[in-house]
């Protein structure tokens, strides 16, 4: 159901393309206008090599690399030369991209936020990660909800990144706001690949939504990502993978068309339906009640494991990061919702290549 990785597309289809990028090494500002240029490259190539390619999609850390460096001249804003360039190299090659930014945050420690730019050069999905990766990660926790949004050829998606995809409520968020696809965006290292692909899968079958994941490629002389791009349909099966080759692309065609089938006629198995219909067959419409604990408790902000005294690590300091003093600021709109900026999302003037 591929397309033999989008070479056969279908009238429906849209054709995702995942860069298993090198891990870049980036630790000064020249280096970091450098590899915002390989990415704008990379976008050529994408498009170069997969004529019918719709949306290409850059791993987590693609521009700043694993250094977890916050230091202030290596942020990113949405108004900044990196952002421009993304979007400039969307317009020239007529494709939808995603890319990884460390954003640069004024109140606190940086975000690690995802953009999804159209062929027009639009921002169409701004997302902050909602799940660092705690000891190891010092980013801000995102604020601004999950967004889905409609992208090519009417595929509804999502962005999550990383870490984010080892809580099935993530997922399951995703698909309730009506995501088709899930992307997943990672630099991961190998000790993670095992749950990496079950959780892509089961993210995937659980509510009946293809994801498509990739992360960083190859080492910096320090760390080795793993690569390790993947696709699964609303099954749960892998249409296509790849490895550990750098800079490899990864493709396959989405079919949301049989998606939205499968919710509509899936019987068996369709348990994002299921969750809130329960036992359909014995009590008219099911159970609609919420019988899990944890979410009532979370709502009422009393979320307490049974071992919570017992936790060892509850703040950074084992990767070396002092304790923080400052508390959770709360949600906040998110700017392409609220349109408080719209300066920014505008299409750029940029001359399209002939």
């Amino acid at each position: 159901m591929s397309g033999l990785s989008g070479l056969n597309k279908s009238p429906s289809g849209m054709v995702i393309g995942m860069v298993q990028l090198q891990l870049p090494v980036v630790e000064t500002p020249a280096q970091l206008a450098a590899q915002t240029q390989r990415i704008v490259d990379m976008v050529g190539k994408a498009r170069r090599s997969y004529p019918g390619m719709d949306l290409v999609v850059f791993p987590e850390y693609a521009l700043h690399g694993l250094s977890m460096s916050t230091a202030d001249a290596l942020m990113v804003t949405l108004d900044g030369p990196e952002v421009a360039a993304f979007r400039a190299a969307c317009v020239q090659h007529r494709i939808w991209g995603c890319f990884s930014i460390m954003e640069k945050n004024a109140q606190g420690n940086p975000y690690n936020t995802g953009l999804i730019i159209d062929d027009q050069g639009q921002l169409q999905l701004y997302y902050r990660k909602f799940h660092p990766w705690v000891p190891v990660e010092p980013w801000e926790p995102g604020n601004m909800g999950i967004p889905v949004i409609t992208g090519p050829k009417g595929v509804k998606l999502a962005l999550i990144i990383c870490h984010d995809g080892m809580f099935p409520e993530m997922a399951r968020e995703c698909a309730y706001k009506g995501a088709e696809l899930m992307i997943r965006t990672a630099g991961y290292t190998a000790p993670i690949r095992h749950a990496w692909s079950i959780t892509n899968q089961a993210n995937a079958f659980q509510n009946l939504m293809a994801t498509a994941s990739v992360c960083l490629c190859g080492s910096d002389g320090t760390f080795d990502s793993m690569g390790e791009a993947m696709v699964c349909n609303f099954d749960g099966t892998v249409m296509a993978q790849g490895g550990g080759r750098p800079d490899e692309i990864v493709c396959a065609e989405i079919r949301a068309d049989l998606i939205r089938e499968a919710r509509q006629h899936w019987g068996v198995e369709n348990n994002i339906y299921q969750l809130y219909h329960r036992g359909y067959v014995a009590v008219k419409g099911g159970a609609q009640d919420c019988p899990y604990t944890f979410m009532q408790d979370m709502v009422r902000g009393q979320f307490s494991l049974p071992w919570e005294a017992d936790v060892v690590h509850t703040d950074g300091q084992s990767c070396g990061f002092a304790p923080p003093e400052r508390a959770f600021m709360g949600h906040e709109p998110n700017l392409l919702e609220a349109a408080e900026q719209p300066s920014l999302f505008a299409t750029p003037a940029i001359k399209e290549a002939a």
